[in-house]
């Protein structure tokens, strides 16, 4: 139990108001899983009653941390030169709201593969770890994160969760997300589902949406054709390309089902230019939901992927291995939101 209340409001007041130990609101107002939802409700409720704020200071220098983490970005090719591919983008503002909540301080900077990322941030004491957003060819990228881990850096991760993944991992269900994609356009009429987007060790998420892909056709009585499969990166134009290429070979096909909306957008370029129509020559399902998503013409249909939900397990994660806690990767699932671009042949 706290003490009475004295003058300027102190975590001690809030926890004599709530009944409850000094560490308690501590982890309360940080937003630790260790406390219940309705007693860090409570708590923070009180605080604001109390006009209470948080001593950053005084609680770094008892904790002997900046109470800060730094969101690094992978810089992406983009059409309008801001290097962020839009899903990232959007989970940036679940990302800061989580940080908020939890009283940290964020900063935000771009990850290039020829610098240090760590260096300016933990080493330096500016943030205590790092979240790190978008990763490129992943055979590349894994040796930094290894790099990572043999110094000790604290960083979590958005990404494929899988037992090897580097770090703290939070992401997507991919396999069951491609399997409810493809389970749909099945359920649609298509048999000849092509798919646009890496499949193997460079692009793991990817590779897991197709394997996804391949489940449902196979349950289907169908045989994946690997010859509908078609590389392309998270770009429109790399969609198009794929699409032009996919057209090109004379495959027969029916849906496409693309690994992001990006490329599902371009590829839908690519139909039109062939005067094909969308859905009724060939349907499209893309993911992510980023919000270009609904104004496509016609609307794509899409595998939304838990936005909020990312941010607070990205947040979460990270406090947890900063703290010593033990925490494991975090899969979410995701949801299919059907549109008209694969309605029923």
């Amino acid at each position: 139990m706290g003490r009475k209340p004295t003058g300027r409001p102190t975590s001690f007041d809030i926890a004599y108001a709530a009944g409850v130990s000094q560490p308690t609101v501590s982890r309360a107002l940080r937003g630790d899983r260790a406390v219940s939802q309705a007693t860090q409700e409570r708590i923070r409720q009180i605080a604001r009653d109390l006009n209470y704020t948080v001593d950053k200071n005084a609680s770094s220098l008892r904790s002997q941390r900046s109470n800060t983490i730094a969101l690094l970005f992978f810089e992406d090719p983009t059409p309008d030169q801001s290097m962020i591919n839009p899903f990232f983008l959007a989970m940036l503002g679940s990302i800061t709201r989580a940080c908020a909540d939890r009283g940290l301080d964020l900063l935000i900077s771009f990850q290039r593969m020829e610098d240090d990322w760590h260096v300016q941030y933990q080493d330096s004491h500016r943030a205590d770890g790092l979240i790190l957003l978008g990763y490129g060819d992943y055979t590349l990228y894994r040796e930094r994160l290894d790099q990572l881990e043999r110094q000790g850096t604290h960083f979590a991760r958005w990404g494929s969760v899988s037992s090897d993944s580097g770090g703290l991992t939070v992401g997507t269900d991919n396999l069951e997300a491609g399997r409810l994609a493809g389970q749909h356009l099945i359920d649609s009429g298509r048999r000849r589902i092509a798919f646009l987007g890496g499949a193997d060790e460079h692009c793991p998420e990817f590779e897991s949406r197709y394997a996804g892909l391949c489940r449902s056709l196979r349950a289907a009585g169908i045989d994946p054709d690997p010859a509908l499969q078609y590389d392309a990166i998270t770009t429109e134009e790399a969609g198009h390309s794929a699409a032009q290429a996919l057209l090109s070979s004379g495959k027969k096909f029916d849906a496409i089902f693309a690994a992001s909306d990006l490329i599902a957008i371009g590829a839908m370029r690519a139909l039109a230019e062939a005067g094909l129509k969308v859905p009724s020559d060939v349907a499209v399902v893309g993911f992510d939901d980023i919000p270009a998503a609904s104004l496509t013409t016609p609307p794509l249909t899409t595998v939304m992927q838990d936005i909020r939900g990312a941010g607070e397990a990205l947040v979460d994660t990270l406090l947890a291995q900063i703290e010593g806690r033990d925490l494991p990767g975090h899969r979410l699932p995701g949801k299919l939101v059907v549109r008209g671009s694969s309605a029923v042949a």
